[in-house]
């Protein structure tokens, strides 16, 4: 095998306390058990839903295929983004990820730097991202003791379309009346700094070993470039906005020699080959195109809105 064709990963429902039972209009899903709040697209238990590749999860396919799907690199690595959509229905506790310094001193491979971009915002929503300008260490761990933290937040008024970035280190949170495209570092390091008085573990030693008082965290704006708009470009990953229409620019199509995910924002595409099956990819699915894949063509039938989505060249 020298080429692996693209694929369609199948959603993975994720139970949380501060989710909903009804996903619809975003997923035709319901569920009269725990809430649902996270929908995650990457994670390595996510399955191919097309092609030779169908049932297999996505961590059977990097361990067996990793050169082809992901590129040149070294071996062991896993797939690079973990990709989800948040349905946050009640506020989520304060949080805080450690960088990569941090976390490999732990023995973690990584840290956990991401970005959230507003699939949908409700009038007034926001999220709390960094601690608001010149609060000091000693005042958020008196603030976490008299249940106060709030106060301290930079809370940051988000609308659709917004793009923020979260850098690791940065004290954030997530509110209702937001749906959120995430793309992180694969990595599930999260410390709880607070959690509004409730009785959920809280793990502040290292919580507050990975906070930093100021970050390059906050709103980047959108980049056009060439009939598409760069939304974000950082160290881990880099998020473009496509619009597709019957003529699609070529340059969505070049090879990149590592792994790219189309996320369906609007419409529906079809991703097709010489000698790969046809397949649809609707909204809010993503389509995996590995590194080594054969020249492949993408179509619709009406206008589509991708967002491409990368890994740090490496």
């Amino acid at each position: 095998m020298d080429t692996l064709a693209p694929f369609r990963l199948a959603p993975y429902f994720r139970t949380r306390p501060w989710g909903f039972h009804d996903l619809r209009p975003w997923y035709d899903y319901q569920t009269d058990g725990e809430p649902i709040g996270e929908v995650w697209l990457t994670g390595e238990m996510c399955t191919a839903d097309t092609g030779p590749l169908r049932g297999m999860s996505l961590a059977e396919i990097t361990r067996l295929h990793r050169t082809f799907l992901l590129g040149p690199g070294p071996e062991g690595r896993a797939f690079p983004l973990l990709i989800k959509l948040l349905f946050p229905k009640d506020k989520l506790s304060v949080q805080v990820h450690p960088d990569d310094s941090l976390a490999q001193s732990y023995g973690e491979p990584r840290g956990k730097t991401e970005c959230w971009y507003a699939l949908d915002a409700q009038p007034g929503a926001s999220v709390a991202l960094g601690l608001r300008p010149g609060v000091t260490r000693e005042q958020v761990s008196l603030a976490v003791e008299n249940h106060s933290l709030e106060s301290l937040l930079n809370m940051l008024p988000v609308h659709k379309d917004d793009m923020i970035f979260v850098e690791a280190g940065t004290v954030h949170a997530m509110g209702p009346g937001v749906v959120i495209l995430e793309t992180q570092q694969t990595s599930d390091l999260t410390y709880r700094l607070y959690d509004y008085g409730s009785s959920r573990e809280l793990h502040l030693e290292k919580a507050f070993a990975a906070l930093h008082l100021r970050t390059r965290a906050g709103k980047v704006a959108p980049q056009p470039i060439d009939g598409h708009s760069v939304l974000i470009s950082e160290r881990y990953f880099r998020l473009e906005r496509w619009p597709v229409r019957a003529s699609l620019a070529p340059a969505l199509l070049n090879p990149v020699l590592r792994v790219q995910m189309l996320f369906v924002k609007e419409g529906c595409i079809r991703i097709s080959g010489r000698t790969l099956e046809p397949f649809l990819v609707e909204r809010n699915q993503i389509a995996i195109i590995p590194a080594a894949a054969e020249q492949w063509t993408l179509s619709t039938e009406g206008p589509a809105e991708l967002i491409r989505i990368l890994p740090a060249e490496s």
